[in-house]
């Protein structure tokens, strides 16, 4: 079947309205799932098995970076942030691990170790509160905070692994304060800063705003210096946010799968990726996306919500006559491409999927002809009425077994149906 694109059939208003459609330079990710996802009050922190697995589902999408933990925290974290470490240097995988740290030297240390254990660069990502508000309740001074980054930064240098600067709450500090912790941090060698919109703050004119002072800042240093953003979801704006931190300058962008994160969660990652790729900004292979949603999913303990865009049970399923009887007869034309975006903004095969029809009360006869030629049984007209009827009388979609017994009561018999979606999105 055909999948190639034909962009004569949608008029796209995101060119007129000035998006544009390659984008100049790389657009690298960070994972957080594993860290920063495990931080949401209501996961479980999954066993290593897990968590490896999930790494390599990682790396088959494209993403360059995961935080593998915080090993500061104590034996257990360090051992789990090892075990993945050692996974990705014995799988050579593409993926890069770094770790969170305090800017404290005793945080920075145990990165250091594993680095040097495992022979390989591990990122030390040096974090530090920079909001007044975090100031005022920690009873902290900016003496007392650019003392610690220059020592935690510094220290990371020197024992040779690359640092990332992360100031906490970025997007409530003073631009003064802001300056003067990434000139220290700058100055002391980190090879990246990370803007955070710790508690989903910002909107999107503040994200321009605050990336271009950023920017400007480097700049203005002469310094090779990277910039990172990580958002969270708190006003249900991390994925725009983050779609305008990379058109703003950013170089990488962070988030969780299915957003899971503290409060209500992180930037997620599966939706930012499908966004970027449907822009054409980056070509990263999402045919894995499903599954690495589920796998999180299971891993954690959370579930998918059933509209949840891209990978929810709903995304690519629909029991309404018209729009079913549009994707059949893109169906019938053999081609993928145009059964996709017919009547989604999404292309389900991109992520491993496809579209669903369903039979219900708001079905035409078209659902039922479909849902009887994928199961090998003759359309007669008298049994596509049958069914119709049964359709009809329901308050919702019809079950396998619900359908089972009309056929069954007209004399069909068959075998078992493939499994179909369920009302919710279990933990699998």
């Amino acid at each position: 079947m055909a999948v190639e694109a034909k962009p004569q059939l949608i008029y796209d208003w995101n060119i007129r309205g000035g998006d544009v459609r390659e984008w100049p330079r790389p657009i690298e990710f960070v994972d957080e799932s594993l860290r920063d996802g495990l931080q949401s009050p209501s996961v479980i922190d999954p066993p290593i098995e897990a968590k490896i697995e999930l790494v390599h589902l990682m790396d088959r999408l494209g993403v360059q970076a995961v935080d593998v933990g915080l090993p500061g925290a104590g034996p257990r974290h360090a051992h789990s942030c090892e075990a993945l470490v050692r996974d990705i240097v014995q799988s050579r995988l593409r993926i890069r691990p770094n770790c969170a740290c305090r800017t404290l030297i005793k945080d920075v240390t145990p990165v250091i170790e594993i680095s040097e254990r495992l022979g390989i660069p591990v990122e030390a990502c040096t974090f530090i509160g920079s909001s007044p508000i975090r100031q005022y309740a920690e009873d902290w001074s900016i003496e007392r905070l650019l003392r610690h980054t220059e020592e935690a930064v510094s220290y990371g240098v020197k024992h040779g692994i690359p640092v990332m600067y992360v100031t906490e709450d970025t997007t409530r500090a003073h631009p003064d304060t802001l300056a003067k912790l990434f000139k220290a941090a700058i100055h002391a060698g980190a090879s990246r800063l990370c803007l955070c919109d710790t508690v989903g703050h910002v909107t999107p004119r503040g994200v321009e705003a605050l990336v271009r002072f950023a920017r400007d800042l480097i700049d203005a240093e002469s310094a090779d210096v990277k910039l990172d953003w990580h958002g969270h979801n708190d006003r249900g704006l991390g994925v725009i946010n983050s779609i305008v931190a990379v058109r703003t300058g950013v170089d990488r962008v962070h988030g969780t799968g299915i957003g899971i994160g503290e409060r209500v969660g992180n930037t997620p990652l599966d939706q930012l990726l499908v966004n970027l790729r449907l822009f054409g900004w980056i070509k990263n292979d999402l045919s894995a996306l499903g599954e690495y949603c589920r796998a999180i999913s299971r891993a954690v303990g959370v579930s998918i919500p059933i509209n949840y865009p891209i990978v929810g049970s709903d995304a690519f399923r629909t029991g309404t006559g018209v729009h079913a009887a549009a994707v059949i007869k893109a169906m019938r034309k053999g081609d993928v491409w145009l059964a996709d975006l017919v009547y989604s903004g999404v292309p389900a095969h991109w992520v491993g999927l496809e579209q669903k029809i369903e039979i219900g009360p708001m079905s035409g006869e078209s659902n039922v002809i479909h849902w009887l030629e994928q199961h090998g049984i003759s359309a007669d007209p008298a049994l596509i009425a049958t069914v119709f009827a049964r359709a009809k009388e329901s308050d919702r979609i019809l079950t396998d077994e619900e359908i089972r017994a009309v056929l069954t009561a007209a004399g069909i018999s068959w075998g078992a149906t493939p499994a179909r979606p369920a009302s919710a999105n279990p933990v699998e």
